[in-house]
């Protein structure tokens, strides 16, 4: 059992501490619910900052908050570190790693994943970036097949390990390649003078005839102008069909020597066994309806990326955004809070991408912007949307001292050690 006491209050168990997560348990946490919140991790991470940890511009705790830390004080807030492996919803019962509890509402904000499309030779050999942890792992790859590098006089197998591939060509590979173009252009002089930058070579392979398909013409047009400028090797309407360690094979034929393909061509809800009754739409995610409850289900509500909703406006569902699960979390806390049925309707606040320093685009409600002041702008809204006042002030004197020296200063290869192992 989880050790959960009893209260004369209903108990809301939440599954994830994501946007959605996270947000909602906040906002009931002063009312009159017992909540449980059940993450797999004991910290809050914010996802759109992965890419920077992964390339060495922000430190990993500057990017996550300590669960207990958010709601410290409040001891009608019950957190547990585990993970769901299964829901009877016919009992109100969940089970996990560490037992069984009973709930009153179940509200699952579980995210989502890196999508392989079923595909077990990507799986295993390329690298994903929806944690922290694999966000690590790519920082420790790509600088361990640097140090690499300077040991192998041969052109070709050099190639290997300092090419890097990207697969996806949506906020996420765009930002990860104008990063990795800044590295090679601003410290890979620095830090590996024996290395010669102009043979590193970065290619964004992207399925679909432009960049960043989720925003306007004028931002995807704008964000490969920034790319190429950049030296990026962007490859469009081509698809990477096959990798297998050595080198990256397209559908066209096209083969590249580079031992790093960074997968960033799609997401899946992370769903959870017990549920097989409801719809699961394509992508993973649960159907619901306008409240955001499950269909098919009684008290068990779903938020964020895991969330399917129709709407004559979104009639494919609301786009995977962190926005989107923020505001769905919202609606539903009202509507817990005043026991009320107000459907939810999305509010639209834009889309942004970086491309490196000084250079952005953001498709905002009234107008478009990109360059300088739409990367000022990103940088603004990336940092009030950190959680932790200290947070907040090491993500900017990092930013801002990046900006003065062209130099991050946070390159370390750290290696875990087992338990045992000397």
């Amino acid at each position: 059992m989880l050790n959960i006491p009893d209260s004369p209050y209903e108990r809301i168990v939440i599954v994830g501490a994501g946007f959605a997560g996270l947000n909602i348990a906040k906002r009931l946490k002063k009312k009159k619910f017992q909540i449980v919140l059940i993450d797999k991790n004991n910290y809050h991470q914010f996802q759109p900052l992965f890419y920077q940890v992964a390339m060495a511009g922000l430190e990993p705790s500057s990017i996550v908050f300590p669960l207990r830390k958010a709601f410290q004080g409040y001891k009608n807030v019950h957190i547990r570190i585990t993970e769901v492996s299964g829901i009877k919803p016919d009992k109100k019962r969940i089970d996990t790693l560490l037992g069984e509890i009973y709930y009153d509402k179940l509200i699952i904000a579980t995210g989502a994943t890196t999508n392989f499309f079923g595909n077990k030779e990507f799986k295993k050999l390329t690298s994903p970036l929806k944690s922290l942890s694999e966000a690590l792992a790519l920082r420790n790859e790509i600088l361990s097949d640097f140090e690499k590098a300077l040991m192998t006089p041969e052109y070709d197998k050099r190639q290997g390990f300092i090419d890097i591939v990207i697969v996806g060509g949506g906020p996420t590979g765009v930002e990860l390649a104008g990063s990795l173009a800044e590295m090679k252009k601003y410290i890979l002089p620095k830090d590996y003078p024996e290395l010669d930058e102009k043979e590193v070579d970065i290619y964004l392979f992207q399925g679909g005839d432009r960049l960043l398909m989720g925003m306007s013409q004028k931002a995807s047009d704008k964000a490969l102008q920034f790319l190429q400028k950049l030296d990026v090797k962007v490859e469009l309407k081509k698809r990477v069909t096959a990798f297998d360690g050595t080198f990256v094979t397209t559908k066209d034929g096209q083969k590249i020597r580079a031992h790093k393909v960074i997968w960033a061509a799609g997401i899946k809800g992370n769903i959870i066994s017990g549920l097989e009754k409801c719809e699961i739409v394509r992508g993973n995610r649960y159907t619901v309806d306008y409240t955001n409850k499950i269909k098919a289900c009684e008290d068990i509500y779903a938020l964020g990326d895991i969330a399917y909703m129709e709407t004559e406006a979104y009639p494919n569902g609301h786009p995977q955004v962190a926005q989107a699960a923020i505001q769905q979390s919202v609606n539903l806390a009202n509507n817990l809070i005043k026991n009320q049925q107000k459907p939810f309707k999305y509010k639209d606040l834009g889309s942004m991408a970086t491309i490196g320093r000084n250079k952005a685009v953001c498709d905002l409600p009234n107008f478009k912007i990109s360059g300088f002041f739409a990367w000022i702008l990103w940088l603004f809204v990336h940092v009030m949307s950190l959680i932790g006042f200290r947070n907040k002030v090491i993500v900017m004197l990092n930013w801002m001292w990046n900006y003065m020296t062209y130099d991050q200063s946070l390159r370390v290869i750290i290696n875990g050690e087992k338990k045992g192992e000397k």
